[in-house]
């Protein structure tokens, strides 16, 4: 049989390739990209941003900024707190607080005006040593007062604090005697336990403990400074009187011309402590 006698079929065989590239579905992803130089500008910046590709070190960065925002965050919104109950205060209230902060600091001007006379007593007396001797004694006295080794006496305020309910905890009347020391309290009783300068004050079987001393309600304070200080002191918008409100508690103040503070507390001998004046 001649080559014309070959079947159509048969040449058209032949002349085909043996492997014809796959188009269509069937071809795979390297027959839709591109050379890069083919490229346009907006395809490079995609391919270079996505998918995107994190390093440890950019983490990092990451988490610190992320924790810088939140501590900031944080930060105003503690600030935004503390400053609520101002922003929502009466006029009268803001003048309060103002005369509070200008008597705190007459009283820190009339103590250093009371030293530097001390001093310049000292110096000018034609008699030093005797002169020092009568500070000496009344110092004695002052730090006696604050020591809480003697009696003391004078104007000031009672406080008397009623707690039916059982809601008053040792915090709330340690804020009050820290509020009263930033008033100008000089001497301060707390039932019959004598206030300090390290006085401590913890909860106990729903009573409170000052230095160990468990005392009950109604407690009540006794505390000398000047009355027109203490009073305000404890009535600013938020402070102790409105707080300790908010737990029902009751809360009386009463002024007097003369407040007596007769608890005591033994002169404790310092176990290593010595004087290093000569």
């Amino acid at each position: 049989m001649s080559n014309q006698d070959e079947q159509p079929e048969n040449r058209l065989r032949k002349e085909l390739p043996d492997e014809v590239p796959a188009v269509g579905p069937e071809a795979g992803p390297e027959a839709d990209e591109k050379p890069e130089a083919a490229l346009t500008g907006r395809q490079r910046l995609v391919k270079g941003l996505w998918p995107p590709r994190v390093t440890r070190a950019q983490l990092i960065v990451a988490l610190l900024l992320f924790g810088l925002g939140f501590g900031l965050a944080v930060q105003v919104a503690s600030n935004s707190d503390s400053d609520s109950a101002l922003r929502g205060a009466r006029q009268e209230d803001l003048v309060r607080i103002l005369d509070e902060l200008d008597d705190r600091t007459q009283r820190l001007e009339d103590e250093k005006q009371g030293l530097e006379k001390q001093r310049d007593e000292l110096r000018n007396s034609s008699n030093q040593a005797a002169e020092a001797r009568k500070q000496t004694v009344e110092k004695e006295k002052q730090l006696g007062v604050l020591a809480g080794t003697v009696a003391a006496q004078g104007p000031g305020i009672t406080i008397t604090i009623d707690d039916t309910k059982g809601t008053v905890q040792a915090d709330m009347l340690l804020d009050a005697i820290q509020e009263l020391r930033a008033a100008g309290a000089e001497a301060i009783q707390v039932n019959d336990v004598r206030v300090v300068a390290g006085t401590y004050l913890t909860d106990s079987d729903k009573s409170v403990s000052v230095d160990g001393n468990k005392i009950n309600a109604p407690y009540r304070f006794k505390v000398i400074g000047k009355p027109q200080d203490l009073e305000p002191a404890l009535n600013i918008p938020g402070g102790v009187v409105q707080t300790l409100e908010k737990e029902q508690a009751t809360v009386t103040v009463e002024r007097s011309d003369k407040i007596v503070v007769d608890a005591l507390r033994p002169a404790k001998q310092p176990d290593y402590a010595r004087s290093s004046s000569q």
